[in-house]
């Protein structure tokens, strides 16, 4: 079995940098030379031969123009909670005790009630807080509380 030619030999190289200067295409080179397109690209990366800008002048054009980074949205209803439980400006309320009256399973929960999980997933005591919940949420006052608390800057600076 006879040894493969090399895809780059000295006659295709030259050739790939002679059109390289010329400003061909890789496409169009590839077609003259007789190797696909990602051969090409990949010799003339080895090469170091690139069009136009340097990789030092690509890295600082792309730092520059990179736009500013925009907030996060926060999900309209998300934020109508909190804004409903901490206040646009007024300090938290104060916290009073959970109510544990009305606890439920799983197949007692019905949509307006809290779905806070009590204890371990498939331990005998198991169960959901089952307070009312407001306007849909999935958690009553209490534990809407617990779960949606604002990051510490935001309580920083409200404190």
């Amino acid at each position: 079995m006879p040894a493969p030619s090399p895809t780059w030999t000295d006659q295709r190289i030259a050739l790939l940098k002679q059109y390289f200067e010329a400003g061909l295409s890789c496409r169009e080179i590839a077609a003259d030379i007789g190797v696909s397109r990602n051969a090409v690209i990949g010799k003339l990366s080895r090469l170091n031969l690139t069009r136009g800008r340097t990789s030092d002048e690509r890295r600082l054009q792309d730092r520059s123009s990179a736009p500013a980074r925009a907030r996060k949205a926060m999900p309209r209803l998300q934020y109508e909670m909190l804004a409903t439980i901490y206040g646009e400006s007024e300090p938290p309320a104060i916290s009073e005790p959970i109510d544990e009256t009305n606890r439920c399973s799983l197949m007692e929960l019905a949509e307006n009630r809290c779905r806070w999980p009590i204890s371990t997933p498939g331990a005998e005591d198991f169960c959901f807080c089952g307070n009312a919940s407001p306007d849909g949420q999935p958690y009553c006052a209490g534990h809407s509380r617990l779960a949606y608390r604002p990051n510490s800057r935001a309580r920083i600076m409200r404190g």
